[in-house]
């Protein structure tokens, strides 16, 4: 076991850094070391443990720069983009260091003859399976409530975003949480699939969490069932932004650009499937390809792009696989559809149109600037073409009338429902999944309590 790990950069296709993967015996010191980090931190009172996430806000400003700058140099995300994902950690960090400890604390129940009280109590180490196109927020999101939860965390990250997952477990340390609490696992590609599952199977870690891939997700929820272990699992999506008859088509439109080519199309609550109401699908159509086609590809070191390059090499003829099929099956080309031409790995921002199920752009999930247009007769068959998808992670619904908005969200299953409004994570709300985009919630009360032992105190005098 071990080999060698290399980013590149997808703006160029150039190789940055090479790691050495761990071997059996330094994965072992590092899991050792980890349990008896994450055993003592579970006696730190959780006040304390909440103060630290409040240094670890400001800690996240002082390095921004710096990990957006990874983030650009592994993964090609525009570096306004990069510099928001560490905001938005700083913000969800200050979020948990004063809602925490009221989240965990005790909750009397009333019994006669008797003292009751439930109470929410460290699960141990975590281990996390962690994907490459949010480098810190998908850590962040997960980490930070767990850790004031009294955890600690086993990070296996994306081996294109090596360089990141290192500065984070550095940057704990810096926040004074102590040293070993989060331990960065160095595992060359080959090695992940028994790792995991040897890791997952070992007594000291108490459970898991993955986003990812649905056979990643298959894989490690397996393993967890096989040992009896908490997962929770956000396993990607296809969501529909669904456009009513009564919708202001400009709006929508300008929302719907924003909605799928933010971090070039790399996010599982992108906006996927545009399913739009007859009468006003030319007018959207026309509306959101002028938006498109306006979008500034380019350097994602440059501040005025928009979209960068996909992060692989094999991501982009992915995407480019979608689209010809699509074609080929009866989709219409809007605009787009070619990798562009030059170094690294950039694809045109792309609209299909006359899209329905039974096209990969439809029943896939399209990871890269790829959105599917299908319109609907009627809100009856919106609802049809919203649930024709195994996937349910978001939902967003445009309509001049919000209660007819949140009527028709009731009918289509997701783990998030957004009226006049781009479906997006925020500390306050649980975060998750439905159907094959997983199941367990991050963030709010949700993400925090996801792994704690919820135990039950009954006391008689």
């Amino acid at each position: 076991m071990s080999g060698i790990l290399q980013t590149v950069d997808p703006a160029t296709g150039e190789p940055t850094a090479t790691y050495e993967g761990w071997d059996a015996d330094r994965i072992e010191t590092a899991v050792a070391r980890a349990h008896a980090a994450s055993r003592a931190w579970a006696l730190v009172p959780v006040t304390e443990r909440a103060a630290r996430a409040d240094r670890l806000a400001q800690t996240l400003r002082e390095h921004k720069d710096h990990l957006a700058s990874l983030a650009v140099a592994e993964m090609g995300k525009p570096v306004g983009e990069a510099e928001g994902e560490v905001e938005k950690s700083a913000v969800t960090a200050e979020y948990y260091a004063r809602q925490g400890p009221g989240i965990l604390a005790d909750e009397r129940v009333e019994i006669d003859g008797a003292q009751a009280w439930v109470a929410y109590e460290p699960a141990g180490l975590v281990l996390a399976v962690m994907p490459w196109n949010f480098p810190v927020w998908q850590v962040m999101r997960f980490a930070i409530p767990s850790l004031v939860a009294g955890n600690g965390v086993l990070l296996k990250h994306a081996s294109n975003v090596t360089g990141s997952a290192l500065a984070l477990q550095d940057l704990f340390v810096a926040a004074g949480f102590p040293e070993h609490l989060v331990t960065t696992l160095v595992i060359a590609d080959t090695d992940v699939p028994d790792v995991t599952a040897r890791l997952i199977d070992d007594d000291r870690v108490a459970a898991v969490t993955l986003t990812g891939s649905n056979r990643a997700g298959a894989a490690v929820g397996s393993a967890a069932g096989r040992a009896a272990k908490k997962s929770v699992l956000e396993l990607g999506g296809s969501d529909a932004f669904v456009v009513l008859d009564d919708a202001d088509v400009e709006v929508a439109a300008a929302a719907a650009v924003k909605a799928r080519f933010t971090n070039s199309g790399q996010s599982c609550v992108c906006a996927k499937r545009f399913i739009v109401a007859a009468s006003v699908a030319d007018a959207f159509t026309a509306a959101f390809v002028a938006g498109v086609e306006a979008l500034r590809v380019g350097d994602p070191r440059e501040r005025q792009t928009q979209v960068g390059p996909l992060a692989r090499d094999d991501l982009r003829a992915a995407i480019h696989r979608q689209v010809q099929e699509s074609v080929a099956a009866g989709a219409r080309l809007l605009t787009g559809g070619r990798p562009l031409p030059g170094d690294g790995f950039f694809y045109q921002p792309t609209v299909l149109g006359d899209t329905g199920p039974g096209m990969p752009a439809f029943d896939e999930e399209t990871f890269g600037p790829l959105a599917a247009i299908a319109v609907a007769r009627d809100d009856e068959d919106a609802v049809r073409l919203a649930n024709a998808t195994p996937y349910g992670l978001g939902l967003s619904i445009w309509t001049a009338d919000p209660s007819r908005g949140v009527a028709l969200a009731r009918r289509i299953t997701s783990g998030a429902a957004f009226v006049n409004a781009i479906v997006a994570s925020d500390p306050r709300l649980p975060f998750g999944g439905t159907k094959r985009s997983g199941h367990g919630r991050e963030l709010a009360a949700a993400g925090i309590r996801e792994f704690t032992n919820t135990r039950t105190y009954w006391v008689t005098a």
